[in-house]
Order: structure tokens, then sequence, then C-alpha cells
């Protein structure tokens, strides 16, 4: 009996989810879904352009994870999403694997706790005094595609991760629409600590915080950073231009491209601006050479 209701309320968390994704999708201006047999993802791991997946038996060193695709169309180009408690294969993660410098992702892996070890209960600027936690950063080490925020809300603040408020339900929905799913990719903030009611991070706290994110992306070496929002556009850029002009290209800053997009919570409050953060969105895809689903 408990099995049942078990899977009851699985199937109850799928249509859920599967509601709000089409909800995404309709906000930007897909006109049309339809399903098919769910295909591997397309995986963002260095150095296996044209991987392949074989179920059985199962390669060292890949790890299970949720994956299913909705295919959609929206115009000439089409959405794809991710929703499903069926297990595939990471397709990249390998631990043969190795990067221009030599480095596997255990490397990378070990590289980022140390890092992580380095900040410690870090007190560089005021806002430690405030904070629950520090969020550092989760996903894939050696990615291709790294998400920079601004810094951690309530929620990451007490759960330790970046993104897992209202604002990180939406930035997954994005990745999946990229066909992709949060473990594929690496996501950090600029600053590694809440300020006080949400405020925007202040320059002494960004000039504490930063060295840190530069030593993330240098572990990580990603092939395209997405800057979500203002203070991470900003940073990244070093500019003062509005993100609204920063939007919709790729800048290249310190041998790495930059494409900024509007913050997901910025999209939550103006969810008519969501169908040009997909077009940032793409803009990536192509960049990366993953194809609309």
């Amino acid at each position: 009996m408990k099995a049942k209701t078990d899977l009851g309320k699985e199937i109850l968390d799928i249509v859920k989810d599967t509601k709000e994704y089409l909800l995404f999708l309709k906000e930007t201006g897909v006109a049309e879904v339809f399903t098919e047999e769910p295909p591997m993802s397309q995986g963002l791991t260095k150095g296996h352009e044209n991987p392949v997946c074989h179920p059985e038996p199962k390669a060292k060193g890949l790890m299970p994870r949720e994956n299913q695709i909705l295919r959609c169309a929206q115009n000439d180009s089409k959405v794809a999403g991710v929703f499903s408690d069926e297990l595939s294969m990471n397709q990249g993660l390998t631990r043969d694997a190795v990067d221009r410098r030599g480095l596997t992702p255990s490397d990378k892996s070990r590289r980022l706790e140390d890092l992580r070890a380095k900040i410690g209960e870090c007190k560089r600027c005021k806002l430690w005094n405030g904070r629950t936690n520090i969020v550092f950063g989760t996903g894939n080490p050696d990615t291709r595609l790294l998400f920079v925020g601004e810094g951690p809300g309530e929620e990451e603040d007490r759960q330790g991760k970046p993104f897992v408020g209202r604002a990180g339900e939406l930035l997954t929905k994005m990745i999946g629409a990229m066909g992709l799913v949060r473990d594929d990719v690496y996501i950090a903030n600029v600053i590694k600590c809440r300020p006080p009611q949400n405020r925007n991070p202040e320059e002494d706290e960004i000039s504490a915080c930063k060295p840190f994110l530069e030593e993330q992306i240098e572990i990580i070496q990603p092939q395209v950073i997405c800057a979500l929002g203002t203070f991470a556009a900003h940073t990244l850029l070093e500019t003062e231009v509005k993100i609204s002009g920063l939007r919709g290209k790729i800048h290249v800053k310190d041998n790495y491209r930059i494409v900024p997009t509007f913050h997901p919570a910025y999209l939550l409050r103006n969810a008519g601006q969501k169908h040009l953060a997909w077009e940032d969105l793409q803009i990536i895809m192509k960049e990366l050479g993953l194809k609309n689903m």
C-alpha cells in the first residue's frame, strides 16, 4: 500500500513540475509542445563533443541523474526541458578526461574543496556578521558552462547552496530549456554571504569576494560564463553599462566568453522579458554546440 502511495506522490510531483514548466514555456512564446522518446542529455563535459552512452554495463565514473526531454516548437526554434525521475547516464564526466592543463574532474573538485577551505569562516567583510552559511557554489567542476549570480538570498543562506529559492526554481527551468540539468553546469555567485534584507552588494563586499570567484573560474575553465543580472555582469566585465545594453551578445574578457542576461529574480517580477532571456540562452547553446532538441 505504501508503494502505491509513494508512486502516486511521484506522479503528482511530475505533473506539478510539468505544469510549471509549460507555463514557463508559454511565457517565453512557445506555441506548441510535442513529446518523443527521451534522448540523452547533451552534456557539457569537455572533450566529449559527440558522447555515446551505453546503458549496460555502467561505465566507471559515470553518474545517474534525472533526464527526460520535452520538445517544444517556438516559431522556427525549439525549447527543451527536463522532467522525469527516470535515471540516465551522465555522458561526459569520466575520470579519464583531462583538460589542457592535465587536470581531471577529480583534480578540479579537490582544488575547489581547497579553495573553500581557504575561505574558511570568512570575516573579510562585514557580511559575515549576519550570515547563516557561506554559499560557495555547486555543480559539475568540469563543465563548459558556468552561471554566476549576484549573491545568496534568504533560502540560499539557510541551505548554503546557490539558487535554491524561487529564483533558483526558475533558473532550473532555464537550464532545462537548454536540454540540460543543474548537474551539467556549475553555479556560483559574486559574493558568498547574504546581504541584509537582500540589499545590493556594496563595493567593499564585492572586492572581498571577487578573488574567490576568479579562482573558481580559473579552476573550472568554462567555455562560456552566463552572467545573471546587473552585478554579476558588471563584476565580470568591469563595466557600468546597464544589463539591457549588455545582453544579447557575447563579450570576451580575460579569454573567457561571457553572455549576460537578466537575473531570474528580475524575470519573476517581469515575465514579459523571459523571451529575451531565452534569446540569450540560445546564444550560449550555439556557442557550446548544443542543439534545440
